[in-house]
């Protein structure tokens, strides 16, 4: 994303609700994370407006009071206009005509009523004068208002009604963050394909256009309305995207199946844990490592650094968020499949975020949505150098099994290499296998999959004291026993 000049930068309200059930802290956190992906959307945070509510199901979320304060912060009304305009029938208005000039019509207040329309007038002028004060207490006009909650259509036509900004839920946020981030095609793709899903049933609410004939070939005939058109665009693209996500998908499949004889660790955590930066630190890799949400879109994977025998792979996937939509679960399901093959998850939390024990509930959750909640697991407490040494021994206390980590440590680094060799070779058998000089190919194999623990030499051949998987040390046997025989 092109850097914004200061002109470009729009101001951004929150709004949010506060449901029963949800405490302060929990409705705080949550607003303090929409702050950020607001900020690395390139919008500048002036304020934040929350209101106690039942449900977020009323047609404009908010109440009438709250809405007209709402409306202070953009200029707007704070009333709902409405969608219906009643219209006089040709014989109201042909009676309103002949009256005589003397009789007051009905839109006119009587001289009976002359009083009391003078106090409201008052009235309404102090509350103007009311109204203009509070205004002046808000120092910068917001240009567009971000609810932490998903909108209706409806809702969101209500909102820019009453407030006359763009409106904007927390799900539009993450997906237009998606979009700006993408870079390779297949994140191109899943986001394109989340963000129509998106914006189908948005169409008529944001002037998706009037009436419109649509006859020819494809078309439903005359009567087909511009929304009906649009719609049926959308869904067809939508297909094409995933017909073309799809023959993506078999290449990655088949890279896949090519790494499935090797130890695959997988990085999954929220986002913005420091996952990108363990990748990096642990692979001397040029990931990108970015202080923003969704950084990483798009799975990487590289070798541990120095490389260990048998080789470990490391891939780092895509971030967890809390109301992640699930349009766009489904659509980086091939992404977090990475995690569904690994042979070990490592669940990277930023120690530091005192909601880190809710964003990995998020992430154990996601991870279980896509079948993955069986797979051996190691709990990666990340960023410890920002906790004292008793707030880390408080966790000690409350995560015994977890490792400590601060990617910024090389003891820290060189601690979990040794920890991951371990952690798979404790499933792992010591054996001699007698190599024979006329036998070409299988020591290079051998030393690639395989611990060479030592090594002897004579007329015939040389002998390996090996450590590795039972399946692989058979696989080498076989094909042993196979060039032997010919």
């Amino acid at each position: 994303m092109n850097q914004a000049t200061n002109s470009e930068i729009l101001s951004a309200l929150l709004a949010s609700v506060q449901l029963p059930g949800m405490t302060d802290h929990e409705h705080q956190s949550s607003l303090q994370e929409l702050s950020r992906l607001v900020t690395t959307l390139g919008y500048k945070v002036i304020g934040t407006l929350s209101q106690n509510r039942l449900s977020s199901r009323g047609a404009a979320v908010f109440g009438d009071g709250k809405l007209k304060e709402l409306a202070r912060y953009t200029g707007g009304t704070g009333v709902v206009a409405s969608m219906v305009v009643h219209k006089k029938s040709k014989a109201a208005l042909k009676f309103a005509s002949n009256k005589p000039d003397n009789e007051p019509q009905d839109d006119e207040p009587d001289s009976d009523q002359d009083d009391d329309h003078f106090d409201e007038s008052s009235d309404q002028e102090d509350s103007e004068q009311q109204n203009s004060e509070k205004l002046a207490e808000v120092h910068e006009k917001a240009q567009v208002i971000i609810f932490d909650c998903d909108l209706s259509p409806s809702q969101l036509r209500n909102l820019e009604s009453a407030t006359g900004v763009p409106v904007l839920d927390r799900t539009g946020v993450i997906i237009e963050i998606f979009s700006r981030h993408a870079k390779t095609k297949a994140a191109r793709l899943q986001v394109e394909i989340a963000r129509l899903t998106y914006l189908a049933p948005r169409l008529r609410e944001t002037g998706g256009g009037g009436d419109r004939q649509g006859g020819g070939v494809g078309g439903k005939g005359s009567g087909e309305s511009s929304q009906e058109l649009d719609k049926r665009r959308i869904r067809d693209r939508i297909k094409e995207l995933k017909q073309e996500l799809g023959s993506i998908g078999q290449e990655h499949l088949t890279r896949r199946s090519r790494r499935e004889q090797e130890i695959s660790v997988a990085l999954v955590g929220y986002t913005n844990a420091g996952k990108s930066s363990l990748m990096r630190a642990m692979t001397g890799s040029e990931v990108l490592i970015a202080d923003k949400l969704f950084a990483t879109l798009d799975t990487t994977v590289r070798p541990i650094y120095p490389e260990t025998r048998p080789k470990i792979l490391l891939s780092d996937t895509v971030g967890f968020i809390k109301k992640l939509p699930h349009d766009l679960v489904a659509s980086f399901r091939s992404t977090l499949d990475e995690a569904l093959n690994a042979s070990l998850l490592l669940f990277v939390v930023d120690c530091s975020d005192a909601s880190f024990r809710s964003q990995l509930e998020v992430t154990q959750k996601v991870l279980q949505e896509v079948g993955a909640g069986a797979i051996p697991s190691l709990l990666i407490l990340n960023k410890r150098d920002r906790l004292s040494a008793a707030d880390q021994e408080i966790l000690r206390l409350e995560f015994p099994k977890a490792i400590f980590l601060s990617t910024r440590s090389p003891e820290d680094l060189a601690s979990l290499r040794e920890v991951l060799i371990s952690q798979f070779e404790k499933d792992m058998v010591e054996e001699d296998v007698f190599i024979p000089y006329t036998v070409q190919g299988i020591i290079g194999d051998i030393r690639s999959r395989m611990r060479v623990l030592s090594e002897a030499y004579d007329e015939k051949g040389v002998k390996l004291r090996v450590r590795s998987n039972p399946e692989e040390l058979n696989r080498i046997k076989t094909r042993l026993s196979t060039q032997a025989a010919k």
